[in-house]
């Protein structure tokens, strides 16, 4: 799951954002020759790139050395807008300046998605003949590319199969981590699919102050809570990459293939790497991209190579697959479809940052029920008024209201959601009850899902992390 950040840089005009970053540029080059420390260089360059990312945001365009913006296209499709009103998303940092959160309508215009329609939904309850899981009918799940096309290969009787992934930076996830997992095993069971799941220890070994064994480790506690979700051992593989790239001929050579596919420019442009970067960050996406292909999982689907993938993920994580996407043609294999969710938020509200390391960020699968009633009382951000009184009067606000965003996730009982929301927004619900009821839900969630994780053994772990044939044949 992305960070949530403030933006300092939205209210800049283009003109005084390409100056920043040209200053910025000069500091770094500075800093460089001038031999500072290994800190001071690195602030400066993640700076750098921040500014350059909030730079194409607003102007549609990458900075170039020189050439300040004459004509730039914002994102928005409705005409000209200030850079106030954008948001920022790459796989590492999310950013908004409005406290209802990402602008998801701009960012499906911005990357290029489908809008997952009341159509599609219909179409995925015909085909599956189940109803339609709440994550699609409350949007949670709000874009898609390609997903008429698997309903069409899934209606012709082909096969297809889910990837979807951790980034295991810290040994307990939160439940923000498990929406993805969530829905990935409803659309298991619906459609009676393999599942494969990517642990990328090594991108994190890569990316934070993590020894590789410590990555390691952390892969296999974060894939006892994926267990935990209830996925069936013998239809589901999961995979530490740190394990399973030395192990895997045929992920190995669709990791070279993908690279050889794209240049050092591409990744630049799509995720911001600079030459000051390890070169196993600018070759990562690569093994991101790899389990989209069948051929990467001989012991699953033999030498098949045309065994379409469907990735459930954050939109954060688009980035990587549109890479994928654009290479798939070039070294003979299909495109994955993908479904993309929303951001989970911080209890402190849309715009705040949510964090492994902040405990009060977010309720974490470790939590206990006080840890989890305190959490929820004393952070959880309210779109309540500030007297009972004028809340009777004016009522609340739910799209601002994290009791309430938390409770469109973990609630399933639609008619109960909505009727907390016209109670809410009318002022006949305070803002104390809405947080009783998001407690009561969670509480006895979290406690399910602890006792289930207790049940997984290292022995377990381990059958789901072997390589072998699932119960598909193909």
């Amino acid at each position: 799951m992305a960070d949530f950040q403030n933006c300092d840089s939205c209210s800049s005009s283009p003109l005084e954002l390409f100056e920043r970053v040209t200053a910025q540029g000069e500091k770094v080059r500075s800093l460089k020759a001038g031999k500072a420390s290994t800190d001071e260089i690195d602030a400066a360059v993640k700076l750098l790139l921040s500014l350059k990312v909030t730079y194409k945001t607003a102007t549609g365009q990458d900075y170039k050395a020189g050439s300040p913006p004459v004509d730039f296209s914002p994102v928005s499709n409705n005409g000209p807008t200030t850079t106030q009103d954008e948001d920022f998303v790459d796989p590492w940092t999310v950013q908004t300046s409005n406290a209802k959160g990402v602008d998801y309508d701009k960012l499906i215009v911005r990357f290029g998605s489908s809008k997952i329609d009341k159509e599609l939904i219909n179409r995925i309850e015909r085909v599956t003949g189940k109803t339609p899981h709440h994550f699609l009918r409350r949007g949670i799940f709000f874009s898609h590319r390609d997903m008429n096309q698997i309903l069409d290969a899934y209606e012709n009787k082909k096969s297809f199969y889910l990837y979807t992934g951790r980034g295991p930076s810290s040994e307990a996830m939160h439940v923000g981590h498990l929406i993805p997992f969530i829905f990935t095993k409803w659309l298991q069971e619906v459609f009676n699919v393999p599942l494969v799941i990517q642990l990328t220890d090594d991108e994190k070994f890569l990316w934070k102050e993590l020894t590789v064994q410590k990555a390691y480790e952390y892969a296999i506690e974060n894939a006892k809570d994926i267990i935990a979700c209830g996925f069936d051992i013998n239809k589901t593989f999961i995979f530490s990459d740190l394990d399973y790239l030395g192990r895997s001929s045929g992920f190995y050579k669709n990791v070279v293939k993908i690279q050889k596919h794209v240049t050092f420019n591409q990744v630049k442009g799509i995720f911001g790497f600079t030459d000051s970067d390890c070169i196993g960050k600018i070759s990562f996406p690569a093994i991101q991209a790899a389990p989209s292909f069948s051929s990467s999982f001989p012991q699953i689907f033999k030498d098949k190579k045309d065994i379409q993938c469907l990735i459930p993920c954050a939109i954060d994580q688009d980035p990587y697959f549109r890479m994928t996407r654009d290479v798939a043609p070039r070294i003979g294999y299909l495109k994955p479809a993908l479904l993309h969710s929303i951001f989970f938020p911080a209890l402190q509200g849309a715009q705040t940052k949510m964090s492994a390391s902040d405990p009060n960020s977010s309720i974490f699968l470790t939590d206990t029920p006080k840890q989890i009633k305190t959490k929820i009382n004393k952070h959880a951000f309210s779109g309540g008024k500030d007297t009972i009184e004028e809340h009777r009067k004016y009522g609340g606000n739910c799209e601002v209201d994290v009791s309430y965003m938390y409770l469109t996730f973990f609630l399933e009982d639609d008619d109960k959601l909505e009727k907390m929301k016209q109670a809410y927004a009318s002022g006949a619900l305070l803002t104390g009850e809405l947080k009783k009821v998001l407690i009561e839900t969670l509480q006895p969630l979290i406690a399910a899902h602890q006792q289930r994780r207790k049940q997984i053994t290292d022995e377990m772990v381990k059958q789901f992390m072997t390589p072998r044939k699932l119960a598909f044949d193909f």
